[in-house]
């Protein structure tokens, strides 16, 4: 089985096979959010603390920090950012930045072992990526496009998901240490998306053995109802083998999507967490009174 290992300064997170499915909460990004990225180009770091704190009430495990803002500096951005998350949460951070600039920023301030988001299979992105990787002692996850762009043939996104984790070993860096996301696409556009991805989450997982993460929100875009689409994706991925998603945990279709999904894959023993979040209060009360009448009239 393989275990990818990320931790901060106080707690462990563990992605793997046989393992409740981690959400890595997406919202710490501007891309896309005018207020939140003048916000921060600006030093106002409110939203992004609101954000963080939001995500882990929701549930999430991990917590993606972005700080790509057009014309901004953005390896001092991203490192105040994963300073301040870090400081007010305990859960592992995914440092995520195109710009190799900026993740050497980020992760120069991070505490724990973070996974690094992202290194594609473009020879020169991995020659400068993955050296960071295995300096910092990081895991990453590996995109499966290269300089061809995203290929619509999931075998060659397999090729390059392999070539990446290949590549990534000459460098000293386990398999163990490479969560593949094989780039899931708009099934609005594409209505084959959903299954190629299944398929490819499971050679992924079967032959190569590395854990699976995507952009979950990615497959709906386009839609109505798109919550319910992602929600609907995130339980069949996960029935296909995929063990993280970068993910809106504050959205409830796609977060109860990945609780249903550990009951029924079994990595929510006894259904723990599932009864946890969905026990009515008001049953639970009125049980426990019920039970306390029958007792009584028992011992009478």
């Amino acid at each position: 089985m393989t275990d990818t290992v990320l931790s901060s300064a106080r707690r462990e997170v563990v992605i793997g096979f046989d393992r409740p499915f981690v959400m890595i909460g997406e919202r710490i990004n501007p891309t896309g959010r005018k207020l939140l990225a003048a916000e921060m180009k600006a030093g106002d770091f409110s939203r992004v603390e609101a954000d963080a704190l939001a995500q882990v009430e929701a549930g999430a495990q991990m917590l993606d920090v972005n700080a790509g803002i057009p014309l901004a500096d953005e390896p001092a951005l991203l490192a105040r950012a994963v300073q301040l998350v870090q400081s007010i949460t305990d859960v592992p951070l995914s440092i995520d930045s195109s710009i190799i600039e900026a993740l050497e920023a980020g992760l120069a301030v991070y505490h724990g072992k973070p996974l690094v988001n992202s290194v594609t299979g473009e020879s020169e992105v991995m020659e400068r990526v993955l050296p960071l990787v295995a300096r910092h002692g990081a895991a990453v996850v590996a995109i499966s496009n290269d300089e061809t762009g995203i290929s619509e043939d999931p075998d060659v996104r397999f090729a390059v998901a392999k070539r990446i984790v290949e590549r990534a070993a000459d460098h000293g860096i386990p398999a163990a240490d490479v969560v593949v996301d094989p780039l899931v696409m708009p099934i609005g556009a594409m209505g084959t998306a959903g299954r190629q991805a299944f398929s490819l989450i499971r050679r992924l997982r079967e032959e190569l053995k590395v854990n699976t993460t995507c952009g979950a929100s990615n497959v709906s875009f386009g839609l109505p109802n798109r919550h319910a689409i992602t929600g609907g994706f995130l339980s069949m991925a996960i029935g296909a083998g995929m063990t993280s998603a970068i993910m809106n945990p504050l959205h409830a279709e796609p977060k109860t999507g990945v609780m249903a999904a550990n009951v029924l894959m079994g990595t929510d023993r006894d259904c723990v967490a599932w009864i946890r979040a969905n026990r009515d209060p008001d049953a639970a009360v009125g049980e426990g009174a019920r039970g306390r009448r029958e007792g009584r009239r028992r011992r009478a």
